[in-house]
């Protein structure tokens, strides 16, 4: 995993891994889940990954737009 930069200072995402098709994330509450093409769907997961890469908003855009909609939670 890679350590989100948390560029805002207030982001509840700690870490991520990117995939070919998915993005794993891990928050600070230590919870991991898996985003795929599959479920919420490529759109989301591209945007997601953009995010997390750029240090800003991913936990803006998972809450607004994804919410419970993940492919599964890892931990």
């Amino acid at each position: 995993m890679e350590i989100y930069q948390n560029i805002g200072g207030d982001s509840g995402v700690y870490a991520f891994l990117i995939d070919d098709n998915s993005i794993t994330v891990e928050f600070s509450t230590r919870a991991v889940y898996l985003y795929n093409y599959s479920r919420p769907g490529s759109r989301h997961v591209d945007q997601m990954k953009t995010l997390a890469l750029s240090g800003r908003g991913l936990n803006s855009y998972i809450s607004r737009y994804v919410g419970k909609n993940y492919a599964s939670r890892l931990r």
